[in-house]
């Protein structure tokens, strides 16, 4: 939740008048619960959607995740007709397995944001898995950047702001 990208994405979202709402997942940071493997990560991003439409009347969402969260939160995609689209930042697909590849397909307007020095969520690999989706979708390349973004947040804030713009 604090990490440069994800503090980044927040700072910009707030900057722009966009409401935005982070979270460490069970476990993390002072989060209650311990990891489960993704199942329990994923009924977390359902409570916070939950809470966004019932408490906050929020009536369109737009997930955004970076590394794991990417995985486990663009999972949820599907899981209201309120979240409009997702914004996947260094999807770990190969770590996550199909799973969660299969969770995130979806007919909703999507963005993949990959730095082309990943490698973690191997860069090497990202059109093979950018391939498995159902259209609309996009994808940046962040030339020079490796999973961290360490100098190239502005630029990953960028595109998701353009992203989130033209689907809201």
């Amino acid at each position: 939740m604090w990490n440069n990208v994800v503090s980044e994405i927040f700072k910009m979202f707030i900057e722009n008048n966009v409401s935005c709402l982070r979270f460490n997942f069970r476990g993390v940071g002072e989060s209650t619960g311990s990891h489960s493997s993704g199942k329990g990560e994923l009924s977390d991003v359902k409570a916070c959607i939950d809470f966004l439409i019932n408490k906050k009347g929020i009536q369109k969402i737009t997930i955004s995740g970076y590394s794991y969260g990417a995985a486990i939160g663009c999972s949820a995609v599907n899981y209201s007709e309120k979240v409009v689209g997702f914004i996947a930042i260094s999807f770990v697909w190969d770590y996550m397995g199909f799973k969660y590849k299969k969770l995130s397909q979806t007919n909703k307007p999507k963005l993949f944001i990959q730095g082309n020095k990943d490698d973690i969520a191997f860069y090497s690999k990202f059109f093979e898995h950018y391939e498995f989706y159902e259209n609309p979708k996009d994808y940046k390349i962040i030339d020079g950047a490796d999973h961290f973004y360490w100098g190239y947040e502005t630029q990953v804030v960028q595109e998701l702001l353009k992203f989130y713009k033209s689907i809201v």
